[in-house]
């Protein structure tokens, strides 16, 4: 008799440690599954990572370059002069097929008037300071095609490349839709001799 109660308390607990390692193991199940939910939520609508892979931005980003985009924070503010922003490429813009997002600075808003003389950009008759630029930049050709100021059209933004002398960008495809916008470059994290932090 006492055998048998020995082996029925012996079953009991390999039974509750079997209900526990089942336990524990959905558990862990769930903690992953809410993780990998909660990635990519995170990637679809806070944050996303992107790759540079031209020159356009140069010096401010290099080619190789790795960043992190916002795509939250146009949801509560505007678009800003001087922010730069990854948006998707222009159905007008011919450049390599492979590339389908472009990064570029900020320079006009919606209902401004730009265009670019002596090498200075002008808004709505002013020109304006880019300290952002390194010292002697110039740019070129922010006109229409009869050489008069570009009206920027309502949820439209111009965008120009810190290269300004080799960058394909609005100066090629015209301003761009705001509904083109993906987010607000604020870190390069890689490699970490760029690392750099946009306010």
């Amino acid at each position: 008799m006492t055998d048998g109660i020995a082996q029925e308390a012996t079953g009991a607990t390999k039974a509750r440690s079997t209900r526990r390692k089942s336990h524990g193991l959905r558990n862990w199940l769930i903690v992953l599954i809410v993780a990998l939910v909660a990635a990519v939520m995170v990637r679809s609508f806070v944050f996303e990572s992107f790759y540079v892979p031209s020159g356009s931005m140069i010096p401010t980003i290099e080619i190789g370059d790795h960043m992190i985009v916002d795509k939250l924070s146009y949801h509560l503010h505007p678009v800003g002069f001087g922010d730069i922003v990854v948006f998707h490429k222009p159905a007008n813009d011919h450049t390599s097929a492979k590339i389908h997002y472009l990064v570029k600075r900020v320079i006009g808003l919606p209902g401004q008037t730009i265009w670019s003389h002596d090498g200075k950009v002008y808004i709505d008759g002013k020109p304006i300071a880019e300290p952002f630029l390194p010292k002697g930049v110039q740019t070129h050709g922010i006109h229409t095609p009869s050489g008069g100021a570009i009206h920027i059209p309502k949820n439209e933004y111009y965008v120009l490349g810190d290269n300004r002398g080799d960058s394909a960008d609005s100066r090629v495809f015209g301003p761009i839709s705001r509904s083109l916008i993906v987010g607000r470059v604020i870190l390069i994290y890689w490699p970490l001799s760029q690392w750099h932090y946009f306010s």
